[in-house]
């Protein structure tokens, strides 16, 4: 009976731990405040756990407040989080903006099996795949030619009838004039 009650106890015990896993996870959010309401998205630290890291040190700066949605194509998606040029409060320039980052390092890539589906945020970068900083795109629609190619880093999980409100871009790279922003980006679900 001693060998019941100490295993129990061994199990009790290796619970909690999963159980503080769980609820580190389960404070993986980030709120984006828009101009038509909030857009909740839970980060995926499993799937790229240095992208993930880099978007919330840059959220608890503040770095991401009144950033521009500086390319948005409609049926694909919305890009934003050019922190360097891209804030609409200071240093905007809307023909730089897109192809700043943020004082941090770039990351290496962090691909994985995760689909691009309707929702999934992903993170930006130029041609090598190992220049993502700190822009990261919504998807307004399915785009699997991206699985593989781009990291994911989370999904909306709530106020994706928001994310439709953005302004779109015009022609072929989506820039837009006049854009909407990141009003107030904050960690958890507001």
């Amino acid at each position: 009976m001693k060998l019941f009650y100490l295993a129990f106890a061994g199990v009790l015990y290796f619970a909690s731990f999963a159980g503080d896993a769980f609820a580190q996870a389960a404070d993986h959010y980030v709120t984006i405040q828009l101009k038509s309401g909030p857009v909740v998205i839970q980060l995926l630290p499993d799937v790229a756990p240095k992208h993930v890291a880099q978007i919330e040190a840059l959220v608890k700066k503040g770095e991401y407040d009144n950033v521009a949605f500086h390319r948005v194509i409609p049926g694909f998606m919305a890009q934003t989080g050019d922190v360097k040029y891209g804030n609409m409060e200071k240093n905007f320039d809307a023909s730089q903006a897109g192809t700043g980052g943020s004082d941090l390092p770039d990351l290496p890539a962090e691909f994985s099996k995760t689909p691009f589906v309707r929702g999934t945020v992903g993170m930006a970068r130029a041609q090598d795949p190992n220049s993502a900083n700190s822009q990261f795109f919504i998807m307004f629609a399915d785009g699997s030619f991206l699985n593989g190619q781009y990291t994911v880093v989370g999904k909306v999980v709530s106020g994706m009838e928001n994310v439709d409100k953005i302004k779109k871009g015009e022609g072929q790279n989506g820039e837009v004039s006049n854009p909407d922003r990141m009003i107030k980006v904050t960690l958890g679900k507001k």
